[in-house]
């Protein structure tokens, strides 16, 4: 019953399933001690009949008391250890299916977040688990101990009087078959009613990301409005979805309860016929009082039931996507960096195509080409940030997808198009490209950035928190802590996608000599827009279309005619012109 199939239908771990099953047991036990004390009632209403018709006296009161007193205790003891077993132990299964979570991600490649949505990903960190850990704790083991505990005082009530157990039992099934049979409606509800909750935290997060621009154009009515729309939206698919399931689950209470009406039109005529006498149908009554009761909870969560398998496929499918493994020990023979008929494409679209080159160890190799080209795609595939469709990617002589992407890192400094910064302090930032490195070490790598003229102006200089990515700063100042903590870092192979961009020119100068000088002997993947800035650059690669369509010095290749790197440098030649 909880194999492979059941861990995965609600995405347990071992642990897990066996919390389950914990539960469950005692869910069971619990029900069973509360049957008892519906025997202690039989037993004292058969006395008290029996006085009435037989003359018989009434046993000792003392026999009762003692009788309530071990249900009192039982009763108490078998539901702290349910409690215990189910909320208590729960609470650990979820930490660790969010760290089980974080992990995994942690260990995907690149592409896997280039087709997820960030908003459905953080829906299924957070909502999901949480979703799952409320089945957990509430559902799992209440519902399954229910089944297991019906089942057993099932079999004593067919003993006793099987029509009387029919009369008693039949809205049992009938009602879970209603609500089983309303599953495909309720998964389809819940798919709607979760996209409409996507719209709308997409629709926040792009209204706050984008606060300025909507200010600047005056379009505060028009984002609010859809953003109203969104949220309508969203409350009109929960309204319609827990109306459908409402019914379903108040007519399967209905029929259900429903047992206790053919419970006493049955025993009654059973009784008039002489076949039952009237204790039998007193004890079905007193039964039916309570062995509707574990199911309640259950029928008022089976939807959440039938949501929580949506979770748990949501669950599954990231630890269903293949990782990307390899050995955890890397000793290249230097750090050439060498490109072999590599192709790659990205949702079914092509981006690279037998593409070959080599950034050799202690040069500056330039990628350069029109937008599209392919530039940055290589420079994430060098770094294995994402995994090529054929051919090879080697450094120093070894396949880099032989080897742990977190290993094959250490040997990697980025400075990305997009910087991206925490809620922290310059110096906490930039300490991020070495862990553990002194203030002095970040200081120089701040000077050598061309930091330290704008760290001076802050508050606090280098203990300055600068907002939220960066907030606090300008895109020249952001882009020049993300240089500083490449430097830091002081790793071989040296990626640089846009490192200037931001920077005027005076600053370009000043960051282009720092990193000529601390980028000694380093293989150096510098990807550019501007022809200027990769002019002093050993080696030139230029992509077009996905292809390598020349390469050679840039004096080889500003002299060759009919160049496309020749080309791009004359039309950024007569846009330079122009803008003057």
């Amino acid at each position: 019953m909880f194999g492979e199939a059941f861990k995965r239908k609600y995405a347990l771990s071992d642990k897990g399933i066996d919390n389950t099953k914990k539960g469950m047991i005692w869910t069971i036990i619990v029900n069973l001690v509360v049957m008892g004390g519906m025997g202690i009632l039989y037993k004292l209403m058969r006395c008290y009949m029996d006085t009435l018709t037989n003359g018989f006296g009434l046993p000792e009161a003392g026999a009762f008391v003692a009788a309530v007193i071990m249900f009192i205790a039982l009763s108490l003891i078998t539901h702290i250890q349910q409690y215990v077993n189910t909320y208590g132990l729960v609470y650990g299964e979820v930490k660790g299916m969010r760290i089980g979570i974080a992990e995994r991600l942690r260990k995907l490649p690149l592409g896997f977040f280039g087709k997820r949505d960030l908003a459905d990903l953080t829906e299924t960190l957070m909502g999901d688990v949480n979703r799952m850990e409320h089945v957990w704790s509430h559902v799992l083991g209440y519902l399954y101990g229910a089944y297991f505990s019906t089942a057993i005082i099932a079999v004593m009530l067919f003993i006793m009087d099987r029509r009387l157990a029919v009369a008693c039992l039949w809205g049992v099934p009938v009602a879970f078959g209603l609500l089983f049979g309303s599953r495909s409606m309720a998964n389809k509800n819940a798919e709607i009613n979760r996209k409409a909750a996507l719209r709308v935290s997409d629709g926040i997060q792009e209204t706050l990301e984008n606060i300025r621009e909507i200010h600047a154009t005056n379009q505060e009515d028009r984002y609010l409005t859809e953003l109203d729309l969104k949220i309508d939206e969203h409350e009109r698919t929960m309204i319609q979805g827990e109306l459908a399931t409402g019914i379903f689950v108040n007519g399967a209470s209905i029929i259900m309860r429903l047992g206790v009406a053919t419970t006493i039109l049955t025993g009654a005529n059973l009784i008039l016929s002489g076949q039952v006498t009237f204790m039998t149908l007193f004890m079905f009554l007193l039964v039916i009082t309570r062995i509707y009761a574990p199911f309640d909870q259950s029928l008022s969560l089976i939807a959440e039931v039938f949501l929580s398998e949506i979770s748990a496929s949501r669950l599954m499918e990231i630890y269903d996507s293949p990782v990307a493994g390899g050995a955890e020990t890397f000793e290249p023979k230097g750090h050439d960096i060498v490109f072999d008929n590599v192709s790659f494409s990205y949702d079914n679209e092509q981006v690279l195509s037998g593409v070959s080159f080599t950034a050799k160890e202690g040069e500056v190799t330039a990628l350069v080409g029109p937008s599209g080209s392919g530039k940055s795609t290589c420079a994430r595939l060098a770094a294995r940030l994402w995994d090529i469709n054929n051919g090879s990617i080697k450094v120093g002589g070894v396949d880099i997808n032989s080897v742990d992407p977190e290993t094959l890192l250490r040997d990697y400094s980025f400075v990305f198009q997009d910087v991206v910064l925490f809620d922290d302090t310059v110096m906490e930032n930039i300490r991020l490209g070495k862990h553990g490195a002194t203030d002095e070490e970040v200081m120089n790598a701040a000077a050598a950035a061309n930091c330290e003229e704008f760290v001076r102006k802050l508050p606090k200089g280098y203990d300055t928190p600068i907002g939220e990515n960066g907030t606090k700063l300008s895109g020249g100042e952001r882009q020049r802590i993300s240089i500083a903590r490449a430097l830091l870092k002081n790793a071989p192979i040296v990626l640089l996608d846009e490192a200037t961009a931001s920077l005027d020119v005076e600053n370009e100068t000043k960051v282009q000599e720092a990193l000529s000088k601390l980028l000694e002997n380093k293989t150096v993947l510098v990807i550019a827009h501007r022809m200027r800035t990769v002019e002093s650059a050993d080696k030139i690669i230029v992509l077009k279309d996905g292809h390598v369509a020349e390469e050679g010095t840039p004096k080889e290749l500003k002299e060759k005619e009919g160049s496309v790197f020749r080309h791009m440098l004359e039309l950024q030649t007569k846009s330079a012109a122009w803008s003057i």
